[in-house]
């Protein structure tokens, strides 16, 4: 029965539709992974070096079998694809979002290869592949992630609850963002380990707030400015594609102090993914782009005068 009356609630004005209509709405994006091993009945998955650790927790969980490979420096995958059968999946990342011509073009069409996409919120459902989405590393929400597969589980899934998940965005509107950032760890630490579910009411209408075209065109347009100021100090060779709309703007840079210089002027960047410094040695390619990437934002927060300042700082 719909409630009448009573107290307000937050002010939010659903008016977009949804970016990924054809998706499953789940609550994160490695439970999107478990829910794909477990349709699929895979028995092992190969799963690259660089990568974010989170992933291992479906698969540690579900016992079954796993195995590292390499990228080479174009992010693209050093591995024998006639490796795999009915029951081994293949695990690649559309890496910062800027990987999705490869994905497209390159990748052998095999229906047991999985694109981690959550670093690359705009890309859509495949032909060949299943994929996945994350939410929270593109908007201001708790959780959230996107599955696309043709496969259905028959078992009910219930609805997530992320309210009292939020105390890192709102202390971003209300103090600033160092005020949250031990919140926001907390959040990310509770997202561990929970049981697959569908995306919570309150993602899903925070969600339904954004106006997805003008995110994306900003998103890309900062990425053009960027790279058209960096291209020549970059190491990355990055391939301007019309279709990536990415996380991120990765610098490859080995001058020293920069990361602690730009945080120090309050541009904040992530380090993806510093578990692979357990994992691999110095000499692998993973730990130097573990190292040694800086991931500008490009947000749509920003626009030339942010990323100027950003330049300024790096040409210091």
């Amino acid at each position: 029965m719909k409630e009448i009356g009573g107290y307000f609630g937050l002010e939010l004005n659903p008016q977009y539709n949804n970016y990924h209509p054809n998706a499953i709405n789940l609550n994160t994006a490695r439970n999107a992974l478990e829910y794909l091993i477990i349709v699929n009945k895979y028995k092992k998955i190969y799963i690259p070096y660089f990568t974010c650790d989170v992933i291992l927790q479906p698969i540690t969980k579900l016992k079954i079998e796993y195995e590292f490979y390499s990228i080479n420096e174009n992010f693209e995958p050093i591995f024998n694809f006639n490796n795999l059968n009915s029951k081994t999946a293949f695990l690649y990342t559309n890496y910062f979002g800027i990987k999705e011509k490869y994905i497209r073009n390159n990748l052998p069409s095999l229906p047991n290869i999985i694109i981690d996409n959550a670093q690359s919120f705009f890309s859509r459902e495949y032909s060949y592949f299943d994929s996945f989405n994350s939410a929270r590393k593109f908007f201001g929400v708790a959780d959230g992630a996107y599955l696309y597969t043709k496969n259905r589980m028959n078992k009910k899934i219930e609805c997530a609850i992320s309210f009292q998940r939020m105390d890192h965005l709102l202390k971003r509107i209300d103090i600033d963002a160092n005020a949250g950032y031990v919140d926001f760890l907390k959040n990310d630490e509770c997202l561990n380990n929970l049981p697959i579910q569908k995306m919570s009411n309150l993602t899903t209408h925070i969600l339904s707030t954004i106006n997805y075209k003008n995110v994306a065109t900003l998103r890309k347009n900062n990425f053009l400015f960027l790279n058209k100021n960096l291209s020549e100090i970059n190491l990355l060779k990055i391939d301007i594609y019309k279709n990536n709309i990415p996380l991120s703007y990765p610098l490859l840079t080995f001058k020293k102090g920069l990361r602690e210089k730009l945080i120090n002027n309050k541009i904040y960047i992530p380090r993806f993914w510093p578990n692979v410094l357990n994992s691999v040695n110095k000499n692998k390619l993973e730990y130097q782009l573990v190292e040694n990437i800086l991931h500008l934002p490009i947000d749509h927060r920003y626009n030339e005068t942010d990323l100027t300042k950003i330049l300024n700082i790096i040409s210091e």
